[in-house]
Order: structure tokens, then C-alpha cells, then sequence
């Protein structure tokens, strides 16, 4: 068969699929640039960064050139020590030798110092190189701190990862422990993924009777119930936050009440802020309402008849809920829990103001690593662990109850 003008029908079909594709992919392309730009690209400068290991091999371009054919034994030969005392005095010609030093004094205290040190008189030096450097400093006898220089030469290292979960490289090139007194980064894991996993369990049992009064009502009241749910998304956060604050302090409102009815003495007024208390219980208030949302829109679609019929063919009102309402309700359940569990595991500002020394979550350490430490390259592998477990969650949810039975409204 063929159109009008002679083309055979099916080519003609095909012409028209291919410019329908295009269309729909120019309407959508906006958005996929958009994604690519603010999501995408994010996300790879990250897991860019988490290993990106450039500043031994680009600032001391000599000495990494002279150690790669270092075995590791004793000290190196005299032309490594050439190699650093001429990297170091250009360096400070540059005046770029503070980011080598910064990066290597992340590895081993007292790298900056004595990098900074040697500089300032390696203009000065002549050979033989090797006693000037050990004149002017000690520590370059030490074999360890050549073994750190050569295994930082490499563009790419393990070490932000190490760090991240309380580990580091040996002397000798082995992963082991940290100090005790330098752990904190594991403590922080837990602590933010049972306080998450804490949150959004209070926030399931809070909302569960919240979204089945709102699926059950008139709609006259489950509309007014429902504006005071959505209330306050139109508060900002931090007033939220900074709210609880007033409420939880030790002279605060509620303590106020307690010692007002005599459930308190005065001198025993309870600490609920700047401690767990007071972030699990602000970040439940915060994050209620993305609990209840998903389960009104699953309860809103679940017929009062069944319920009816169960109770009708004898069961209790019990086993009615437990055999015939609560199953229904399970993709509701799944979607809240991994939403607000998500939420929570990201939150910064809440835990920040409200948490203390002990409420705190791993995402206030990586904006003290970007904005206090400046190390980069740690936030970064802490941002990356974070991104892989969420990932997780999303397969075992998936693997468990399955994406396509996701409602949010």
C-alpha cells in the first residue's frame, strides 16, 4: 500500500513515529539538561573528589618523579632530597605549597609545618641536600614521612574513604585502625542511622491514625484536618527549629508546664535540648508530614466495605485490621518510612541548632569538613558513603515491596 503521493505506507508510518520521538524528546530535553546540570554533574564532582588526589604529584612534580623508583627501604638517595628541596623553593616562589602541605598534614600531623619550615630555607640550600634537609629539620630522617610523599604522588587515592570510616594507611602501606581519640566518623554513621530509622518509626505511629481519621472523615472536617497537616510547610524551617528551641529549654515552655501541675520539682527540670531528645523530637515534628501524605493516599483508596464484610463474617475488630486494613495499607507504610527515613539521614540545619555535641548528625561534619577543615576530599568520601547506602535502601524497598507501588498522593 501506498499515500497520496506514492510512499509506501509503512515508511510513511515510520517518518511519522521518528518525528513524533523527536518532538517528545525536544519538549523533554529541558529537563534532562536541567537534571544533567544540577543533579548528575553534582553527584560525579563528588565521587570525582572523593579520590582525587592531585597535589603531591602537581606541586612536587620533581620528588614524585624521583620516588616512584624508591623501594620503600631506609631513606631515599640523595637526588630525592635534591628533587624536594627544589620543589619546595619553587613552591614558595608560587606560593601554592601551602595546598601540599595541607593535603599531607591531613595524613600525619605536623606535615604542614614542617613543609612550611624547609621551604623558607631551601633557597638557601646546597648539596649535599640530603644533611641540609635533615639540618634544617629532623623529620626528614624519618623513612615514614618519605613513604607518605611517595604513596601520595599517586593522582588517585583511598584515603579520603579511609578516613570516613575511622581507618588509615600504616607506614608501611597496611589499612588499619585510627587512634581511639581520632574515631568519630563510625560513631556518627550509627548514631545518624539509628536516629533516622527512630524518627521515622515515631512518625509511622504518629501519622497512622492521623491519615485514617483524614481517609475516614467527613469531607467538611478531613479537609480542615487536613489543612492543619499541610500548616507547616508554609512555616520556614528554621522557625520550626529554632521554635522547638523555646519549647524544649530547661526554662522553656513545656518544663514550665511540668513544674506548673507538679509533675516536676523545680530544681529537677528535665534537659531536652541540644542533646538526641531534642533532634528526634524536632526532626518528628518536621517530618510528619511526609509520613502522612502517603499513607492518606493509600487509606483514601481502600473501600469502608471490606472492613464492613470482615466484621460481618465474624472477625473482631482486630483481626478486621490486622487481616483485611493493615495489609492494604503496606505501600503507604513503605513509602512514608523510606521518604522520611531518607529526609532524616540528609538533615543538617535541625540537628545543627537542636542536637548538641550528642545529637548531631554526619551531615554537620561534612559541612565542617567543607566549610571549617576545608577538607574536601573527606566530605566528599562521607557525601559518597551516604549515597551508597541510600542506594541500598532503595533496593532492598524495592526488592521488598517494589517502586511501582509507591503512592504519594
Amino acid at each position: 500500500m501506498t499515500t497520496a503521493d506514492g510512499v509506501p505506507l509503512k515508511q510513511s508510518l515510520n517518518r511519522a513515529i521518528r518525528r513524533s520521538r523527536i518532538k517528545a524528546l525536544l519538549l523533554v530535553a529541558p529537563l534532562l539538561v536541567f537534571i544533567g546540570l544540577a543533579f548528575v554533574m553534582p553527584i560525579f564532582d563528588m565521587l570525582s573528589r572523593s579520590v582525587d588526589n592531585p597535589e603531591v604529584s602537581t606541586y612536587l612534580p620533581r620528588t614524585s618523579e624521583v620516588l616512584v623508583d624508591w623501594d620503600g627501604e631506609g631513606l631515599p638517595e640523595e637526588a630525592a632530597y635534591a628533587a624536594l628541596a627544589q620543589d619546595l623553593a619553587a613552591g614558595l616562589k608560587a606560593r601554592n605549597l601551602g595546598r601540599v602541605a595541607s593535603r599531607l598534614n591531613y595524613e600525619k600531623s605536623g606535615m604542614r609545618s614542617l613543609f612550611m619550615k624547609s621551604a623558607r630555607r631551601a633557597g638557601r640550600m646546597e648539596a649535599p641536600y640530603k644533611a641540609a634537609l635533615i639540618k634544617a629539620d629532623e623529620d626528614w630522617e624519618d623513612p615514614d614521612i618519605w613513604r607518605l610523599i611517595k604513596r601520595e604522588s599517586s593522582p588517585l587515592t583511598a584515603s579520603y574513604y579511609l578516613a570516613a570510616v575511622d581507618r588509615q594507611f600504616s607506614p608501611t602501606g597496611e589499612i588499619v585502625e585510627k587512634p581511639e581519640y581520632l574515631q568519630i566518623h563510625v560513631s556518627l554513621f550509627i548514631r545518624t542511622f539509628w536516629m533516622s530509622a527512630a524518627i521515622t518509626g515515631l512518625c509511622l505511629l504518629l501519622a497512622y491514625p492521623v491519615a485514617w481519621l483524614l481517609a475516614t472523615l467527613p469531607a467538611s472536617r478531613g479537609n480542615l484536618l487536613m489543612i492543619l497537616v499541610l500548616l507547616p510547610f508554609w512555616t520556614s524551617l528554621l522557625v520550626r527549629t529554632t521554635t522547638w528551641i523555646a519549647i524544649l529549654q530547661q526554662q522553656g515552655v513545656l518544663n514550665d508546664m511540668l513544674v506548673g501541675v507538679g509533675i516536676l520539682a523545680e530544681e529537677a527540670r528535665i534537659q531536652m535540648i541540644y542533646n538526641k531528645t531534642g533532634t528526634i523530637i524536632a526532626m518528628t515534628h518536621i517530618l510528619l508530614p511526609f509520613m502522612i501524605l502517603p499513607l492518606y493516599s493509600v487509606m483514601k483508596t481502600i473501600p469502608p466495605s471490606y472492613m464492613h464484610a470482615a466484621r460481618s463474617l465474624g472477625a473482631g475488630p482486630i483481626t478486621a485490621f490486622r487481616r483485611v486494613y493493615f495489609p492494604q495499607t503496606l505501600p503507604g507504610i513503605g513509602a512514608g518510612s523510606i521518604l522520611v527515613f531518607i529526609l532524616s539521614i540528609g538533615y543538617y540545619i535541625t540537628p545543627a541548632l537542636v542536637g548538641g555535641q550528642s545529637g548531631r548528625f554526619i551531615t554537620n561534619f561534612i559541612a565542617y569538613h567543607m566549610q571549617t577543615s576545608l577538607n574536601w576530599g573527606l566530605a566528599a568520601a562521607i557525601g559518597s558513603i551516604l549515597l551508597v547506602v541510600v542506594i541500598l535502601f532503595y533496593l532492598v524497598y524495592n526488592r521488598l515491596i517494589g517502586v511501582d507501588k509507591v503512592k504519594l498522593g
